[in-house]
């Protein structure tokens, strides 16, 4: 999934429900599941996630939602193969940059 999210330091629990087309609640369920999200909190209890929070998140919503994997399938996943994760992660980004390219390219010359 390509979550779209304007450069910023920190992201709104809101912004990040909304990107990754789920629930407030389902983040914060992920949250306390996934030792690897850590948002930080402001003196309001708000939660204030970082551009790391978001790849792992990522990560988080490919093994369970695309994946299929449970919840414990994904932790295990996740610390077994966090560079081999990051690698896959990092070529599927690329090849859906180039599809959409060739996507692009086709539409031109229909």
């Amino acid at each position: 999934m390509d979550v779209k999210l304007p450069e910023k330091k920190y992201y709104r629990i809101g912004e990040i429900a909304a990107a990754f087309e789920l629930n407030v609640s389902h983040i914060r369920f992920w949250e306390k599941e996934f030792d690897i999200i850590k948002p930080k909190k402001n003196k309001k209890g708000d939660r204030l996630f970082t551009s790391k929070d978001v790849e792992n998140l990522q990560l988080i919503h490919h093994l369970v939602k695309e994946k299929g994997l449970t919840l414990e399938g994904a932790k295990a996943r996740l610390k077994q193969k966090q560079e081999v994760l990051d690698t896959n992660k990092f070529i599927l980004a690329k090849l859906e940059k180039v599809k959409a390219e060739l996507l692009k390219i086709k539409g031109e010359l229909d």
